[in-house]
């Protein structure tokens, strides 16, 4: 593949969202025994089009050969490498409550890359239990020095809504670069910082319009 820098071009959100769904379709065809695919291939997969994809590839290089089509494996390792995960992340996790809990009873994060390296927590009680399936567990006073001394890029907020700002504004201080708010607050962030909201009312609010609609 002939990859190209995107640093100064600017990628619409949905291209990146696509990107992720193609590497997990890929995944499930190298299970199936396919080594070599077509642009319909992993359209019919993805439940997309092939003029999409291709569009898609086209940000980043040239993804395939021509007249052979995709190498499986070799495309899963460009859209790594175009989506920024051909390495690990370090991610701190704060609030230990319900959300939170089910964030780390599940692997798929750190199967994706993403590896959940610290959590923070202002309750005393769940701060004396020092690690949670052996992640480590510390004060809010503590994030600071833990987020430097671990290297940790991408904070994710799963606290109170009313608490969430303070958070944000706590993390970044801390140095980190990347946010993913799971709580319904609406949050503002300095120039330079990622910042993406997950908000299960509104993929929900999608639904019921669609379903109203059909």
């Amino acid at each position: 593949m002939v990859f190209k820098k995107v640093s100064r071009v600017k990628i619409p959100d949905a291209t990146i969202r696509r990107l992720s769904l193609y590497d997990r379709c890929l995944e499930e065809l190298k299970k199936s025994g396919n080594k070599i695919v077509s642009s319909s291939d992993i359209a019919r997969k993805c439940g997309t089009n092939p003029a999409q994809i291709r569009k898609d590839f086209a940000y980043f290089g040239e993804f395939g050969v021509r007249g052979v089509g995709y190498y499986v494996e070799n495309l899963q390792v460009d859209i790594k490498m175009a989506l920024g995960i051909d390495r690990p992340w370090l991610c701190a996790l704060v609030g230990a409550g319900n959300l939170g809990f089910a964030l780390l009873g599940t692997d798929s994060l750190e199967k994706r890359g993403f590896k959940i390296s610290a959590i923070f927590e202002k309750d005393p009680i769940l701060v004396e239990m020092g690690s949670f399936q052996d992640i480590p567990l510390f004060s809010m006073e503590m994030m600071s020095q833990v987020i430097s001394d671990l290297d940790i890029h991408i904070g994710l907020i799963a606290v109170n809504p009313d608490t969430a700002l303070k958070v944000a504004h706590n993390l970044i201080d801390s140095g980190i670069k990347g946010i993913l708010n799971f709580t319904p607050a609406t949050l503002k962030v300095p120039p330079g910082i990622v910042l993406k909201n997950v908000d299960f009312a509104i993929d929900l609010e999608g639904i019921a319009f669609q379903l109203s609609n059909q």
